[in-house]
């Protein structure tokens, strides 16, 4: 099965809500968020998932998300859970899903397995095939040792996220505060490897890449530091827990209004110099700046972010008369 080509969404907020909380469903639709994902895992209860997924098809259905990434987080499939996840919630409202997000992916063959579901139903549904997505959130050490096969498991990946509680876990890190440093590390970042393995396989394979949530929703500058260490190693987003949360994740993932107005000056006096009517010149000066093919794939990087987050440009370069 060869999905369709898959377009770039926004994802510098990734708002996680309980789908057993109905009034965190409906408040989540006036949130800023670029994309909600409704959560059958770990924020529900194991009484209390078969009525999340009545309530999350009801809110797929019936809700306003203004044009948001809308994403549903199923149970992993060494639960017993995984399969009603995705039969009820993408028969009942698939017409109105983008993503279905798999935790504690550790092979490809999970992966294969959810497109292979995925498929049936939308084939019975009449839905188009391959158009539902799939995130897949690496929590344990076995997933990042699979992160490239489970990157290319399927056409349906769009994102790889880090789940940083369970990989805590998983390796056995003397911490019980998430995101922050495991006392006794005083040099460097912990997670650094861990950041930078996610990234290279998400960019290798053309997938964004998305850092996890950071638990002490009250911290806000905890919560910019950390995840401005994600955003500085070229990361596309990070989960928000609370809604205090999105406006600052909204404004360390996106670039600044200077650096998205220079890529964009960039690209178009490139293309002009480039041309036949601006010379066909290779390497250029834009003012003090020497421009060339390498200026030009950097623009594009910033440039696309600030195009996803809906950034208005407000300086604009002219050819020289």
């Amino acid at each position: 099965m060869t999905a369709p080509a898959r377009e770039l969404r926004a994802r510098r907020s990734c708002h996680a809500v309980p789908g057993s909380n109905p009034r965190f469903l409906e408040k989540a639709q006036g949130l800023a968020s670029d994309q909600v994902f409704l959560d059958l895992e770990d924020s529900v209860a194991p009484v209390a998932k078969p009525g999340a997924r009545k309530n999350i098809v009801e809110v797929l259905n019936t809700g306003d998300w203004a044009g948001r990434v809308r994403t549903v987080r199923v149970n992993d499939w060494t639960t017993r859970w995984t399969y009603q996840d995705v039969v009820e919630v993408v028969e009942g409202a698939g017409a109105n899903l983008d993503c279905i997000m798999l935790p504690k992916v550790q092979s490809a063959d999970h992966v294969k397995a959810l497109d292979l579901l995925l498929t049936q139903i939308e084939t019975t549904m009449g839905y188009d095939v391959g158009r539902i997505g799939i995130e897949a959130q690496i929590e344990n050490a076995l997933g990042l040792v699979n992160v490239d096969a489970i990157a290319t498991a399927s056409g349906r990946v769009e994102t790889l996220i880090f789940g940083p509680a369970d990989f805590m876990a998983s390796i056995n890190m003397k911490s019980l505060v998430v995101g922050e440093q495991p006392p006794g590390y005083d040099v460097g970042d912990a997670y650094h490897y861990i950041l930078m393995r996610l990234l290279m396989a998400a960019r290798a394979h053309d997938l964004q890449v998305i850092d996890g949530p950071y638990l002490q929703i009250k911290d806000l500058d905890g919560f910019r530091r950390v995840a401005g260490r994600s955003a500085a190693l070229g990361f596309d987003g990070k989960w928000t827990l609370h809604p205090s949360q999105i406006e600052v994740a909204n404004e360390v993932y996106s670039p600044r209004q200077e650096d998205y107005d220079h890529a964009e000056n960039i690209l178009d006096a490139y293309e002009y110099f480039t041309s036949e009517k601006g010379g066909a010149t290779g390497a250029v000066m834009l003012g003090e700046e020497m421009i060339d093919e390498a200026s030009r794939k950097m623009a594009l990087v910033v440039s696309g972010k600030g195009r996803a987050a809906g950034m208005t440009r407000r300086s604009l370069w002219s050819p020289p008369s």
